[in-house]
């Protein structure tokens, strides 16, 4: 395996990899939403914009499916937002890999734990700032925390469970498809020409499959994070 080297940001170590992966997720997520919303048209909507409102109805269907009558277009912005980020973090790793000297400088950024419980905390304090902004202060950790009194324990230990289950089937998904593509892209180098040609079917045959796992855990992530703010913003009247 290449060795992974750590900066020190304000007394925080990351992984250097991860932080340059993460940016080009960045880059990549605005640039595709530059390119998306160019020439939006009502008459004669171009392929871009096709796309754009295909996976705004996609996105519009995970939203109005799991939250029902308290959906608004907020939640769809802030899903659709997520869900651009993590399908491109997801998939950012199966083009190449960059080790010089054996030293990783790339890598998917959701295949770094830190990323993928970042994204599931990050969800679950926008869930409660959007459950106090539905509820109000006093309203919102009534009906959560103490609706029955005490089930209390019970709703922080849900909570912790949600956001590590959340965190590592993201995570476990990504790093485990990294892990192979290295593996075999080692083994294709580890006799010459003849594993190199062996190994090339293998590295696009598991590409595609990896491919087919980020969109569908991208999917899942998105999902599962609209279920857990179904219970943050939904009012007792609306259940």
């Amino acid at each position: 395996m290449a060795e992974t080297k750590f900066i020190e940001i304000f007394g925080l170590t990351f992984s250097f990899n991860t932080l340059i992966a993460t940016a080009g997720t960045l880059i990549v997520v605005l640039i595709a939403s530059i390119l998306l919303t160019r020439k939006l048209s009502v008459e004669s909507p171009g392929k871009p914009q096709l796309v754009l409102e295909s996976l705004v109805d996609f996105i519009k269907g995970i939203v109005n499916d799991n939250l029902g009558k308290a959906a608004e277009p907020i939640y769809v912005w802030i899903m659709m937002t997520l869900f651009l980020f993590v399908f491109v973090a997801n998939l950012l790793g199966l083009p190449f890999l960059v080790e010089p000297y054996h030293v990783s400088l790339w890598k998917s950024p959701t295949a770094d734990p830190a990323v993928a419980f970042s994204l599931a905390l990050v969800m679950n304090i926008i869930s409660h700032l959007l459950g106090i902004r539905k509820k109000g202060f006093g309203g919102y950790f009534k009906q959560t925390y103490f609706s029955p009194v005490i089930g209390f324990p019970i709703v922080i230990g849900e909570e912790l469970l949600n956001l590590f289950t959340l965190a590592m089937r993201l995570f476990g998904n990504i790093f485990a498809g990294e892990i192979l593509l290295a593996l075999i892209a080692s083994m294709g180098n580890s006799l010459g020409l003849v594993t190199w040609l062996a190994g090339i079917p293998l590295q696009m045959i598991w590409q595609t499959f990896s491919l087919f796992i980020g969109v569908i855990q991208a999917y899942i992530f998105v999902t599962l994070s609209t279920v857990y703010l179904k219970d943050k913003i939904t009012l007792e009247e609306e259940e």
